[in-house]
């Protein structure tokens, strides 16, 4: 999905806040406009803690239970914020956010899989990575993905 303006990112952004963005629309890219959109306008609302409790509330508004075997994913979203962040923080602070999550999404980061290079599937998906962060086992992890 290429973004054609700044108006869509946000839109990505409010609706994951005020739960009013189609179940449908929250794909890949709009888990990382929404980032990149938090990161730059709502940095407040980034914290681990803060992020776990947005995204819960958007999935049971849409519908989706926070089980051990699905919705909200902690290691997914603490890595995918801190490669957000560290994508955003090469970027003049005027740059279009849509020319900087396009730009993300034409990198590795823009495969869905791009955590598999780090974490094996076995244990990117087991209960333990989804209530809490867990270290990669595929690959060393790289600075600006470490635990801050």
């Amino acid at each position: 999905m290429t973004f054609k303006d700044d108006s869509e990112i946000e839109r990505i952004g409010l609706g994951l806040l005020d739960r009013t963005l189609p179940k449908s629309c929250w794909t890949h890219a709009a888990h990382f406009a929404a980032a990149i959109w938090l990161l730059r306008h709502r940095p407040e609302l980034t914290a681990p803690l803060e992020i776990a409790r947005i995204i819960k509330t958007y999935d049971e508004a849409t519908g989706t239970s926070n089980t051990d075997s699905g919705g909200y994913h902690a290691t997914i979203t603490l890595a995918s914020m801190r490669a957000a962040s560290q994508h955003l923080g090469r970027y003049p602070a005027a740059t279009e956010l849509h020319l900087i999550v396009n730009a993300l999404m034409a990198s590795p980061l823009g495969r869905p899989d791009w955590l598999l290079s780090y974490w094996s599937r076995e244990k990117l998906f087991s209960t333990a990575a989804r209530r809490g962060w867990i270290e990669p086992d595929v690959a060393p992890t790289p600075p600006w993905l470490a635990k801050s």
